[in-house]
């Protein structure tokens, strides 16, 4: 059993603080939706400060607010999911390498330029000397971490382990993806994200993390009972058979999910295949929806299990993220449904944890 004994999320949202939960909605009109950032100074001495990248602090701010949460100053090991990484870093070392013609550069920005460099600057503050693996596989990205953290409490050689999806959205990386269609227009309301009948999203960041262990505490919020991911299906017919094979290796029904919590991100062309299944598979069931609050990233189905996992502890599901109103005594069963332009798909399983 995969217990979640502590979390932390930074994102678009007021989210850092636990006992808030999605109480203040912060509605944008751009298509670039960036982190509310907490007081660094609490997390990092001046002096360090000062040699850190924007995104190595948004990864420990996280990483520490979880830990504090789930009560432990290190993890046994730790686990990290990326799909952009260090990108300004790596932008910035190689704007320098042309300026400077090859001579004389700083090797901090070279340092703290790699994937890993988020992962391993945790691993400095909180002190922890074990297992460190960092994934950075696109939108599989935190998946391959989870699951990566999973395996590694089942095999008993670790009791707490620190997973977490972290990605930054950047100048120089957005206005790429803008130009070949992958953003909707500049002034576009996140809370009116999916009236928009149009193609594109919004760009999104985020830094969440989780504190998983074989024990339940007083602290938990959930169970993950299953991750799984898959690429490329032949089309909704292939996805909703996936989907239910799924289901069916967990022997649960769909009359047994209280909740689904979906992907949709306002690309009129990608966010059919969510709609389907609402119509088909997920009829019957509660529906909500997350990435208007966050925007898209490729991370970003770590801040649905944030969601899931606290819509379990307060057994609420706030309005802002409803798509239907199907009435629920209690929330047991949720499951999580992402896919990114309908290549990768994955599947987060998680219940009540008693």
């Amino acid at each position: 059993m995969i217990y979640i004994n502590g979390t932390a999320n930074i994102s678009p949202q007021p989210t850092l603080r636990n006992d808030k939960f999605l109480a203040d909605i912060k509605q944008y009109n751009t298509n670039m939706l960036q982190c509310i950032e907490p007081d660094y100074s609490v997390f990092f001495k001046a002096i360090a400060l000062r040699r850190m990248s924007r995104v190595l602090k948004l990864g420990w701010a996280a990483a520490k607010s979880c830990l504090d949460d789930a009560g432990l100053k290190a993890p046994d090991s730790i686990c990290v999911g990326s799909g952009k990484g260090c990108f300004k870093n790596t932008e910035m070392f190689m704007s320098l390498v042309n300026e400077n013609e090859e001579k004389f550069v700083p090797p901090s920005l070279f340092i703290q330029s790699a994937h890993g460099s988020i992962a391993a600057q945790i691993a400095i503050q909180s002190g922890c000397k074990n297992y460190n693996m960092t994934y950075a596989q696109r939108t599989f990205s935190f998946e391959s971490a989870l699951i990566d953290a999973m395996m590694l409490l089942q095999e008993g050689k670790h009791k707490n382990i620190l997973v977490g999806g972290v990605d930054e959205i950047e100048e120089s990386q957005f206005k790429t993806f803008d130009r070949i269609g992958h953003y909707k227009d500049t002034n576009t309301n996140n809370l009116k994200l999916l009236t928009y009948n149009s193609k594109g999203t919004i760009a999104g960041e985020g830094s969440t993390f989780f504190l998983l262990n074989n024990h339940p505490t007083e602290k938990t919020y959930a169970r993950i009972k299953s991750v799984y991911t898959f690429s490329n299906p032949r089309n909704n017919t292939t996805t909703k058979e996936i989907i239910e094979a799924f289901l069916e290796r967990e022997n649960l029904s769909m009359k047994e999910v209280d909740l689904v919590i979906l992907g949709l991100n306002g690309d009129a062309e990608f966010d059919s295949i969510y709609y389907n299944l609402m119509t088909t598979l997920f009829s019957e069931n509660r529906q909500t929806y997350y990435k208007h609050l966050c925007g898209e990233y490729h991370t970003s189905s770590a801040f649905a299990l944030w969601l899931s996992s606290m819509i379990i502890r307060h057994q609420k599901i706030p309005k802002i993220v409803d798509l239907n109103e199907k009435p629920l005594k209690e929330i047991n069963n949720i499951l999580i449904y992402n896919q990114y332009q309908n290549i990768n798909h994955s599947l987060i399983f998680i219940t009540k944890h008693n």
